[in-house]
């Protein structure tokens, strides 16, 4: 009778593990799959929104060859004769995402060294909360501050008729580049071993010239890669360029020339055009053109950092 028992008390006992290990699985199957969902709609999301940028910009081709795509003339509005030509968007798109980062990186760079190696844990703190600040600001508010400081400021220093140039919206893109280059080089250099100081130090090497010749070229993947992002930053930037650029259509000679970038251009137009129109589709098209763009400099920096690790 003792041996029934407890036969059936250990029969019992492994139902119950049995019944507890399946409702263990299926939880956590449960979970994998609510995970998969919600990795998985970053992915939908970008799809569809390619899917939907090539559906209402392809159909410029029906009426317009390639060939006029890359005029040197953006012309939308006439009846007959419309010309599409976005050379001299993007020609003021590269106008202004070069000379900011020829601000932003070096400035950017020598402030993430300053944070990591040299200021103190206090110094460090308030810093880095500064340029979270900084990176919070709306950007409609440094064009606020571009039109109504910087701006009158370019006018007067180089004597022009108006201070709404590329050079201008070169400068306040620079601002707002400046907290992701310095993060993500902030980040690069701590990850820096510290024995390649030490050896370094050890070697004679004074602070300064560890930093330069040691420390940043150990750093040098994430910085590029910090360019990187600081360019996708202000590459679809629209409002501040918007603002002070000036809104010409025109190939610029120069940083002191009115512009009109690819991204302001789709803000200032896209209000007013017909829908399913020429016009229409060839803003989606600058759209496509600017999200791949987008998209290749993410999948350069991805490259990267595989390589680094």
């Amino acid at each position: 009778m003792s041996q029934t028992a407890n036969t059936q008390a250990a029969a019992t006992v492994e139902m119950r593990r049995a019944l507890a290990g399946r409702k263990v699985f299926t939880f956590d199957q449960g979970i994998k799959y609510f995970f998969l969902f919600n990795a998985s709609i970053a992915i939908v999301a970008v799809m569809a929104i390619i899917a939907f940028l090539l559906e209402q910009g392809l159909p410029f081709f029906r009426e317009e060859s390639a060939a006029s795509l890359l005029g040197r003339r953006w012309v939308p509005y006439l009846d007959t004769g419309a010309l599409y030509g976005i050379i001299p968007l993007a020609a003021a798109t590269a106008w202004a995402v070069v000379l900011s980062m020829l601000a932003a990186l070096p400035m950017g760079v020598c402030a993430a060294l300053y944070i990591s190696e040299i200021a103190g844990p206090k110094e460090r703190t308030f810093l880095k909360n500064f340029i979270e600040i900084l990176a919070s600001f709306p950007s409609v508010v440094l064009g606020f501050f571009a039109l109504a400081v910087i701006a009158p400021l370019v006018k007067r220093i180089f004597d022009l008729p108006s201070g709404m140039t590329l050079l201008t919206a070169s400068i306040v893109l620079s601002v707002m580049a400046l907290p992701t280059v310095i993060s993500v080089s902030e980040d690069a250099i701590r990850n820096v071993p510290m024995s390649y100081r030490r050896a370094s130090l050890a070697l004679g090497a004074s602070r300064l010239a560890t930093l330069w010749r040691v420390v940043l070229p150990a750093a040098k993947s994430g910085v590029i890669a910090a360019l990187m992002l600081g360019t996708g930053r202000v590459v679809g930037e629209t409002m501040a360029v918007l603002m002070v650029t000036g809104g010409s259509p025109v190939i610029p000679a120069s940083p002191l020339s009115a512009g009109r970038p690819m991204t302001a251009t789709i803000a200032s137009e896209m209000g007013e055009v017909v829908y399913g129109s020429t016009h229409y589709s060839a803003l989606f098209l600058i759209g496509s053109i600017l999200l791949f763009i987008t998209l290749g400099i993410n999948l350069v920096i991805i490259r990267m950092t595989a390589g680094r690790e």
